[in-house]
């Protein structure tokens, strides 16, 4: 996996947290430098412990499923951007708390990087081996700039933002899918 690639991954994965982030924006009058740390604080730190859970209980599974790896990569990320263009196309409205708290904080944290517990999985098929600690660090540093701007964002252009951010991370995953199976199968290979 290159950098080109790892970099396409880690903003695809962030959008969810990003677009929260803009939603937290908003729920504040005034946002402060602590607002942003703390966005992207945690959303950082779990996109970035995820995926090195997944990537432990791909690795125990990886003898049984090497044969459909290319498969398994490909749902998994489709399904994933597929609920995330879903969501941004959704017209329900999400309620959110204007508490920057941990009680507040840890489960927006949790539901918005279950999706990258999966791409850990995605991760041990693609065999990165001892590339995992820098590619979780690079995912949980782009997650942090990306939520921490996502909240000034939020504060200042208000919910317009939001649907697309999640759109544009759901593309961006589904074509990552689509790459990595082109590839395994041998139809596709291009130098990024």
């Amino acid at each position: 996996m290159t950098l080109w690639e790892l970099f396409i991954i880690a903003v695809g994965l962030s959008m969810d947290a990003c677009a929260v982030s803009i939603c937290k924006g908003l729920s504040v009058k005034k946002v402060t430098l602590g607002h942003a740390a703390i966005c992207g604080g945690y959303f950082g730190a779990f996109q970035a412990i995820m995926p090195v859970i997944g990537f432990v209980l791909g690795v125990q599974f990886k003898d049984l499923i090497t044969s459909v790896d290319h498969w398994i990569a490909l749902i998994l990320l489709c399904l994933i951007g597929a609920n995330m263009i879903r969501e941004s196309l959704s017209k329900e409205e999400e309620e959110m708390n204007c508490s920057f708290c941990f009680r507040a904080m840890l489960p927006l944290a949790i539901a918005t990087s279950i999706d990258a517990l999966a791409v850990g999985v995605t991760f041990a098929i693609m065999d990165i081996g001892s590339k995992i600690v820098f590619a979780v660090l690079f995912i949980g540093v782009i997650t942090f700039i990306l939520s921490a701007i996502g909240v000034k964002i939020g504060n200042v252009f208000g919910a317009k933002f939001k649907a697309k951010a999640e759109f544009f991370g759901g593309v961006v995953l589904i074509l990552m899918g689509l790459k990595i199976f082109l590839e395994d199968l041998g139809i596709l290979n291009l130098p990024f």
